[in-house]
């Protein structure tokens, strides 16, 4: 794998998925699970932990998908200073504009879960929210630019948020 791809790997979902959750973790007075953690997998107190762990699947999926096709389809890294060359439309693309950021929010609702904990929820929520801003604003300008008409007619057809039922076809892949 590319430096510059493992960098922006470490550099992105790193401090959104493990960095910040660590530290609300260790700011809050949540802290979670008592020391016989594992004694008490299957108590009704650990539930949600078992309920986090589809969300965490869904998640690693999704970025794991979505990292490999930045790679061998599009070119380059979902970073900013090494963007893709090429308009990815495959996989999860074909449903929905932004599989990746799905899947670091699966993953922190995952993490919400798994920890009962508040304060990663509102953290998830903030993500959430500051993406929201974002994507408009800014990246699909950027798309736009780069990409043309490609890029508008698959952001006319495939949602930015909530998948599609059924995958987009275009001439674009």
């Amino acid at each position: 794998m590319k430096k510059s791809f493992i960098i922006a790997i470490l550099l992105l979902p790193g401090p959104v998925l493990v960095f910040v959750p660590c530290i609300i973790l260790l700011f809050t007075k949540e802290n979670v699970y008592p020391a016989n953690f594992f004694l008490n997998l299957f108590s009704k107190y650990d539930s949600f932990m078992w309920l986090s762990l589809p969300f965490f699947i869904a998640g690693l999926i999704l970025i794991f998908t979505t990292v490999k096709l930045f790679l061998t389809k599009g070119e380059g890294t979902p970073a900013t200073w090494n963007p893709p060359k090429k308009l990815i439309v495959k996989g999860p693309y074909k449903y929905v504009r932004n599989p990746m950021i799905t899947g670091a929010l699966l993953i922190l609702i995952g993490e919400s879960l798994f920890f009962g904990s508040y304060p990663l929820a509102l953290w998830t929520l903030l993500f959430f929210i500051m993406n929201v801003i974002y994507f408009p604003f800014f990246e699909e300008k950027t798309l736009e630019k780069k990409f043309g008409k490609k890029y508008t007619d698959y952001q006319n057809n495939v949602p930015r948020w909530l998948p599609r039922l059924k995958p987009w076809n275009s001439n674009a892949e």
